[in-house]
Parts: C-alpha cells; sequence; structure tokens
C-alpha cells in the first residue's frame, strides 16, 4: 500500500506565512499612503472650490495632484531609503518612476491641447449657427 506524502514541515526559525507581514513592507505601505494622501487631497480640493463634497475623487484618476506621481515617488524614496541609493532595486524604482511621471506629464499636456481646440471648434460653430441666424 501507498503511504499519502506529507507535507514537509519548515525548517526551525524559518519565518511562517503571516498576511500580516505585509503592513511591514516599508516601500508598499509608502506608496499606499501616497496615493491614499494624493486622492484624499483631490477632495479636499474640489470641496474648497467648488464648495461640495465628492467621494468620487477618492478613486477616480485624472486631476491634481497626480495619485500616479505621487505613489511611484513614493516607492522609490522608500526603496532607495532601504536598499540604498546605489542598489539595482532603487535603479529599478527610480526609471518606473520617471516612465509614470513624464507619461502622466504627457497625458495631461494633450488633454489641455484636446480640451482647447473642442473649445474653439465649439465657439466657431455657435458663431456660425448665430451667424446664419440658425440660434436666436
Amino acid at each position: 500500500m501507498v503511504e499519502p506524502i506529507a507535507a514537509a514541515a519548515p525548517p526551525p526559525g524559518a519565518p511562517s506565512f503571516s498576511y500580516l507581514a505585509v503592513f511591514s513592507n516599508c516601500p508598499l505601505v509608502a506608496a499606499v499612503l501616497a496615493f491614499a494622501i494624493a486622492q484624499s487631497i483631490k477632495v479636499l480640493t474640489t470641496w474648497y472650490k467648488e464648495n461640495r463634497w465628492d467621494a468620487k475623487q477618492l478613486v477616480g484618476s485624472g486631476g491634481m495632484p497626480s495619485s500616479h506621481s505621487a505613489t511611484v515617488t513614493a516607492l522609490a524614496v522608500a526603496v532607495g531609503l532601504q536598499e540604498g541609493l546605489a542598489s539595482s532595486l532603487f535603479a529599478t524604482a527610480a526609471v518606473f518612476a520617471s516612465v509614470v511621471m513624464y507619461d502622466a506629464f504627457g497625458v495631461r499636456l494633450h488633454a489641455g491641447k484636446q480640451a482647447e481646440a473642442e473649445w474653439h471648434l465649439a465657439c466657431s460653430v455657435a458663431q456660425s449657427l448665430y451667424e446664419t441666424s440658425l440660434i436666436v
């Protein structure tokens, strides 16, 4: 008769698995905290500027401050402090942060240009409709 294979016990002194271990990961905690702060600032600025609470800002993308940039910057800084600025892990995090921030800047720039083009188009359409007396 074949005996069932038992799972091997971890060696003595080996760390045991715990879901709470994620909270001791400094770079992860820093990145999540930076994201939460950036998103919270969006809610507060909406309240200050428009005098209304917009809870959708907590999970929505876009607007300032950039939660993407805040997250990757916090991640890169925390990795740099934990692993050292000469480590390859910090180099990877710094390049990743640079790419994300460059992309975010480009998206915001082109979104602004697109909005300006749409505004000019709407104004010219309204002007031509007004001139042809379609709008009274």
